[in-house]
């Protein structure tokens, strides 16, 4: 591209920029940090086809005044944490929810082959959750208590280890996403794969719901996020397949701060999902209505944090 049409091109976006650093205008921080990115790479493309030009000049001057705005006497808000959590992070997964979709349509279609597979053949149960915790459990349920595997343990032990193994998982399901999406949605397929085979082996017993109201006090959340945290991986590795009018190295690396930003949305609910497996689920004698309410409680939550409010929050900016 000849420095004339370059110059053409571009210069409408760079004449707003400097307006903007200029008049010291109000800029939401992801527009503020594309426009930055599309300015360091204009800046990029100049220094390798235009060297000696003015128009390399004037780019080295405006990205220099536009990072000195940027990072000059930084100072975090000291409700930064309130904030991030109640308005920044809603307003940025707003565009990231159908990305969640695909990854709980993934999550669903994988449920549903674990549980037709359990329900046909015997043998694939012991295959997905292995021989011992299968046996622990039917004994379990001869016993005439299902989840007792849920009892054992100190209650702050299991707090923790639930707490811990979730987040692991959440990790690896955001991380496979190097491998682009297909990595994050296998790691969503293979777990769902094993809650189907998991149910369906306390209703080929006959003890589903006495077995599905226990889980669930805790699933109800764990099972939710841990589709969040594909939806990261994805994000992530949608970065690598669809770069855009980025490079593939950059879309890559815009793409991965995004998904760690939603995985990281997910450690307070694994921690409170912890919580209640640790403190809760091992009382099965609870009041079917409490149990219900706590689990219609924890969809309700996790619905409306990352479809409702979001979306809420979109109309009322679009609004202004």
């Amino acid at each position: 591209m000849r420095e004339a049409a370059f110059v053409k091109q571009n210069k409408e976006k760079w004449i707003a920029f400097e307006k903007a650093i200029a008049l010291k205008s109000q800029i939401n921080p992801d527009t503020l940090a594309d426009h930055y990115i599309h300015l360091t790479n204009d800046l990029a493309y100049a220094q390798t086809y235009f060297p000696e030009s003015k128009t390399l000049q004037y780019l080295n001057s405006l990205t220099s005044q536009a990072h000195q705005q940027i990072y000059k006497n930084k100072k975090e808000d000291k409700n930064r944490v309130i904030s991030f959590w109640k308005e920044e992070f809603p307003l940025f997964f707003y565009q990231h929810q159908r990305t969640l979709l695909y990854a709980f349509l993934v999550f669903a279609a994988a449920i549903f082959i674990g549980a037709i597979s359990s329900l046909y053949d015997d043998t694939f149960v012991r295959l997905i959750l292995g021989d011992r915790y299968v046996n622990e459990t039917l004994n379990n349920i001869e016993n005439g208590n299902p989840t007792a595997i849920y009892g054992t343990g100190s209650e702050w032990g299991t707090f923790l280890a639930i707490t811990v193994n979730n987040i692991r998982v959440s990790i690896l399901a955001f991380a496979f996403g190097v491998i682009t999406s297909v990595g994050s949605a296998y790691i969503l397929f293979s777990n769902g794969v094993m809650v189907g085979a998991f149910f369906t082996m306390f209703a080929n017993n006959e003890v589903f719901w006495q077995a599905s109201k226990n889980i669930m006090l805790h699933g109800a959340i764990e099972l939710s996020v841990i589709v969040v945290a594909g939806c990261a991986g994805m994000v992530m590795g949608n970065g690598i397949l669809f770069p855009k009018t980025f490079s593939r190295r950059l879309s890559f690396v815009r793409a991965a701060k995004d998904g760690l930003k939603i995985v990281v949305s997910t450690f307070p609910f694994f921690i409170i999902a912890g919580f209640i497996e640790g403190f809760i689920t091992r009382y099965n004698e609870m009041p079917v209505w409490l149990a219900l309410v706590i689990i219609g409680g924890s969809f309700a939550l996790i619905i409306f944090y990352y479809i409702i409010y979001p979306i809420q929050l979109h109309r009322a900016h679009a609004a202004r």
